[in-house]
């Protein structure tokens, strides 16, 4: 998280530096840092995977169909949108869906973004820059007597860029948050997607978080033994905790193939599916946002 919370700062700073007054744009960058003295004072261990979140969000009970297709359809516009304002206003959207809607804390909310958000603006600072041998911009820093400059057509390009990514990732966290793996499952297998796809994803979906478990315990151990008291035992814990970690998924995996091949598996992982009908003011809301997304999709960059 506190990396996420520097990256946002850092490119909020060069973004926007030079097309707003340096007061609004020092309380633009100091805002994500405020956030992370909120955060840092709660223990992130509590936090639950995702399909706890979607099984406990008050959205879980709208038909499946509709929002995997309508979280589809979105992500495609988004990625193709002319203008950085679909982009946005998918962001805002999804968080006003999975926030107050579906009744996600936007503490789990953000710490679910942190990740993807970060390899975002990694890449987003990587558009802003340009290279040359004179300054050319409006941000200019020398370094090894090259210039790294920030232009106004980088930062019109590199905004453009990263609210099509950011627009589709909060497409796909509200799918994730509010819809269990099970009913994604079951809509992918009534779109005939091949059964073998769908069970590779559901395996690796589950062992994901299994294996996260099983990090977060070899960490609890190896810090209550002392294994992290220096840079040096550090960086040793760390690679014992990685190699032990693949050698019990190489172990998982055996035992669960095992499971499966006594239990008489022939592709196929078969879930009890809850049915609901598509109500008229979920239909609504859905067309309301396809809608308004196509019309901010379209206007000129």
């Amino acid at each position: 998280m506190i990396i996420a919370f520097l990256l946002v700062m850092v490119f909020t700073w060069c973004l926007f530096f030079g097309r707003m007054p340096p007061p609004l744009l020092i309380f633009i960058c100091v805002a994500p840092g405020i956030l992370l003295a909120f955060f840092r004072g709660h223990d992130h261990s509590q936090f639950l995977p995702i399909d706890a979140l979607a099984q406990r969000s008050r959205l879980k009970n709208i038909n499946s169909s509709l929002k995997f297709w309508t979280a589809l359809i979105l992500m495609g516009m988004s990625a193709a949108s002319r203008s950085a304002s679909a982009g946005i206003f998918l962001i805002i959207a999804a968080l006003v869906l999975v926030v107050f809607a579906g009744g996600l804390s936007l503490r789990h909310y953000l710490h679910i973004l942190a990740l993807p958000v970060s390899f975002l603006l990694i890449g987003g600072l990587a558009l802003l820059f340009e290279v040359s041998p004179k300054p050319i911009g409006v941000l200019n820093i020398n370094l090894f007597g090259w210039w790294f400059s920030v232009t106004y057509a980088t930062q019109t390009q590199t905004a453009l860029v990263i609210s099509r990514a950011f627009g589709a990732v909060s497409c796909l966290c509200f799918l994730s948050v509010t819809t269990p793996m099970s009913e994604i499952i079951g809509v992918l297998r009534r779109a005939r997607c091949p059964d073998l796809i769908i069970d590779l994803m559901y395996l690796i979906f589950r062992y994901i978080f299994i294996l996260l478990s099983l990090h977060h315990d070899m960490q609890d151990a190896a810090q209550s033994r002392l294994g992290f008291r220096d840079y040096r035992t550090s960086l040793r814990t760390t690679g014992k905790i990685y190699a032990n970690l693949l050698a019990r998924s190489y172990q998982f995996a055996g035992k669960n193939y095992d499971a499966m091949e006594s239990r008489c598996y022939n592709t196929g992982i078969r879930f009890l599916e809850r049915r609901s009908d598509i109500a008229r003011e979920h239909f609504i809301v859905s067309a309301a946002l396809l809608l308004i997304s196509l019309a901010l999709s379209l206007l000129p960059l």
